[in-house]
């Protein structure tokens, strides 16, 4: 058996054709253009597409369900796979890879080392290789005994039958914790490799008593940190992206005693209507050693056409953070003096931005309201309004209490703002009113983090019982009152019960084990 790279032993297969280990960006690149696995475009980036699968697959997800995780998983939001379809699942994987081309990526998530899980990435793909070692943490130097914490086997080519498997189609994400394993087949989308280790890291830091995030990070120069909560597509990567400040990371997080770090190494933005004037420092990265997937390109000149959306809405690139001028590294940051929950309000009737008290913050943060992009998941073709609790309730393998228990804490203790902003629809909702002015967006980012709006007016919401600021430094006065961008007053009031009806709706479900105060906080339907 012809090892490439150092001699470890391989303990998945037997017998295997080639492994390599811990390849270089440049060794991956060659490898996968060699292979057909992607075409280079005229930056240097390395375009690959996914198939069919071109976002994630929510319903092809399952955790086993073994004695020693049983009573610790919100089963209600959460699937379950029995050990037995494991074990047979995992048999029928490992006879796949036999005499398969494999690569091999030893790598970090958790920037404090502390509370580091070390992680060995086994894929089929030299590209979805390139994916992990620029998403995850590189170690410095190569360690001579990697003893990984957690194994993720990613292989595509291998489908799952479901009347063999159990699974819901021929895609599947498995995490089994007893065993600390991912598996991965079916699917070509390399997020599900990222958003699985982040479901890992949602099960054992709370554990521990510290907060795991779904929110990216970004810093002063004279230090202060800030957080963007928000699920896909609302502008986490974007607005955390930020020229006057020094980016930790655009996606996941963890809030420790010592303050916050990144889970990651790597950044995942979306590409759809990209623009250099815009968003500057994404369009820069998009160079040698960043992945994209599913960006149309131009067949003669390799150009990339961020406008199209020729296989999806969904379009995405993958890159190190360090790929951002004045990035922190490692991704480690003091505790946050503000917090801000995004979210893209398709029904064109949330405030742009209001400030939340603490009550409000917990209220908001267990609704983590949005809307889907289209896109994002499979069978999204529009936008459709979600609550998705903590701002990512399909990563979550415990009950969202628990991460709002410790949120709560956190803000307590160190009093730190909230804000939400909706980066969603003006004037109208999804197909009526327009998406709400990026520079504007930014102006409210800005004048939260500086502390401009600590000292203005503000007038209560009557239905979101939320505050409002009457001013805001770089935004027009009647964009703060979403009801005066719409042209009929009587039909927002109508749409704006709605949305808030949702809300109460919404988080019924939680008032049993809430204060008083907190279940008071919300909108009024």
């Amino acid at each position: 058996m012809e090892r490439i790279g150092e001699n470890k032993c391989l303990a998945i297969v037997d017998e295997v054709s080639n492994v390599h280990y811990n390849m270089t960006p440049a060794q991956l690149v060659e490898i996968a253009v060699k292979r057909g696995e992607g075409v280079l475009t005229s930056t240097g980036a390395l375009r690959v597409t996914t198939g069919k699968y071109t976002g994630r697959s929510p319903n092809d997800k399952f955790i086993v369900d073994s004695p020693m995780v049983h009573s610790d998983i919100a089963w209600g939001s959460n699937k379950a796979f029995q050990v037995e379809q494991f074990d047979q699942l995992y048999n029928r994987m490992t006879a796949y890879m036999q005499n398969r081309e494999l690569f091999i990526f030893d790598g970090f998530a958790g920037a404090e080392e502390q509370h580091q899980v070390k992680v060995q990435f086994i894929n089929e793909f030299a590209w979805q290789n390139l994916f992990v070692h620029q998403m995850f943490i590189r170690p410095e130097k190569c360690q001579e005994e990697w003893q990984p914490d957690f194994k993720l086997i990613c292989v595509p080519g291998f489908k799952a039958v479901p009347a063999i498997d159990e699974t819901n189609s021929e895609a599947f994400v498995v995490l089994n914790f007893e065993r600390k394993m991912v598996l991965i087949g079916g699917t070509h989308y390399a997020g599900e490799m990222k958003k699985a280790i982040f479901t890992v890291m949602n099960y054992l830091l709370p554990k521990e008593g510290i907060l795991s995030m779904h929110c990216s990070a970004n810093q002063a120069k004279q230090g202060d940190t800030a957080l963007f909560f928000g699920l896909s597509g609302t502008g986490k990567t974007t607005l955390s992206a930020d020229p006057t400040r020094n980016l930790i990371g655009d996606d996941e997080h963890v809030w420790s005693d010592k303050g916050i770090f990144n889970i990651e190494g790597g950044c995942y933005a979306k590409c759809i209507n990209l623009s250099q004037k815009n968003e500057p420092q994404i369009w820069e990265a998009i160079r040698f050693g960043a992945v994209l997937e599913n960006v149309d390109i131009d067949p003669e000149n390799c150009v990339a056409d961020y406008d199209s959306v020729k296989f999806t809405e969904n379009t995405r690139v993958a890159y190190p953070v360090d790929y951002i001028p004045g990035a922190v590294i490692p991704g480690v940051g003091g505790h946050p003096k503000t917090v801000i929950f995004l979210t893209a309000d398709a029904f064109g009737v949330l405030p742009p931005i209001a400030k939340l008290s603490n009550e409000q913050a917990m209220y908001h943060f267990l609704s983590g309201y949005t809307s889907k992009l289209a896109g994002t998941e499979r069978g999204i073709t529009e936008p459709q309004a979600t609550f998705s609790a903590c701002f990512g309730a399909p990563f979550l393998p415990l009950s969202p209490l628990a991460y709002a228990k410790l949120l709560g804490e956190k803000l307590a203790k160190h009093g730190t703002n909230v804000y939400l902003i909706n980066t969603g629809w003006s004037g109208g909702s999804y197909g009526i009113g327009k998406r709400m002015n990026l520079n504007y967006t930014r102006a409210m980012v800005t004048a939260a983090i500086e502390g401009n709006l600590e000292h203005v007016t503000y007038e209560l919401d009557p239905i979101f019982n939320v505050y409002v600021p009457t001013t805001c430094p770089g935004v027009p006065s009647n964009i703060l009152k979403p009801r005066n961008t719409w042209t009929d007053g009587d039909a927002y009031d109508k749409q704006a019960r709605q949305l808030a009806q949702l809300f109460v709706d919404n988080f019924s479900k939680f008032l049993e084990d809430m204060p008083k105060e907190i279940g008071e906080a919300g909108p009024r339907g």
